[in-house]
This record gives structure tokens, C-alpha cells and sequence, in this order.
């Protein structure tokens, strides 16, 4: 029989990090509707987010989401620079110890951009 292998516990308070990252939103939203496509950008991000760091609960920027729709529904932008904040939650009835925080970083071109780790 195989040996079954114990899952490692982490510390949360070792986990709070800070990191940018260059999503292709236009993967995700490429032959939505139009009247669907900036909602499915953002949850596509959600989803990104979630993914990358690892947290159910994922707060989005309002300057993120003006950013999203400001061409209006069906002209979403292709790629965003988007900054992924894991924080701890220190709400007293909260599920979970860590949520991610979805903040918009400005961008004149994209090139030769990679994930970067913010120091904040």
C-alpha cells in the first residue's frame, strides 16, 4: 500500500504578500456576447485571483472596476495590470483568515512585463 501523505498547515501571518501581475482578460471574454462581456471580465478576474493566491474571498478595487467598464460593456480591454494584495482579515466573524485584495496598476505598454513581488 502507498503511503498516504500528511498535508502541510502554513502560517497565515507568513502568507500576507503582494504581487503584479498582466492578465489576458481577452482569452476569457473572446466570443461572449456583447452585452456579457465586461461582467465575464471581472469574473474572470475573480477567478485569476483566486487562483493565484489561493483565497476564496477576493475584493475588488472600484477604480479595477471603472477601469473594466470604461469603454462601456463591449470594448474590455485586452490586457490589464492588475496588483493581487493576499491580507489578513480582521474581522471578528470572518471564514477565513485571508482575503485578496484586486487593485488596477497603470500601464502605457506591455511589453517584457512579468510578475513582479510588490513590497508594501
Amino acid at each position: 500500500m502507498a503511503k498516504e501523505k500528511k498535508p502541510t498547515t502554513r502560517s497565515a501571518i507568513a502568507d500576507v504578500v503582494t504581487r503584479d501581475y498582466t492578465i489576458h482578460l481577452h482569452k476569457s471574454i473572446h466570443g461572449r456576447s456583447f452585452k456579457k462581456r465586461a461582467p465575464h471580465a471581472v469574473k474572470a478576474i475573480q477567478d485569476f485571483a483566486k487562483k493565484h493566491m489561493g483565497t476564496n474571498d477576493v475584493r475588488l478595487d472600484p477604480l479595477l472596476n471603472k477601469e473594466i467598464w470604461k469603454q462601456g460593456v463591449r470594448s474590455v480591454p485586452r490586457r490589464m495590470r492588475i496588483r493581487l494584495a493576499r491580507r489578513r482579515n480582521d474581522e471578528e466573524d470572518a471564514k477565513e483568515k485571508l482575503y485578496t485584495h484586486v487593485s488596477y496598476v497603470p500601464m502605457i505598454s506591455f511589453k517584457g512585463t512579468q510578475t513582479e513581488i510588490v513590497d508594501q
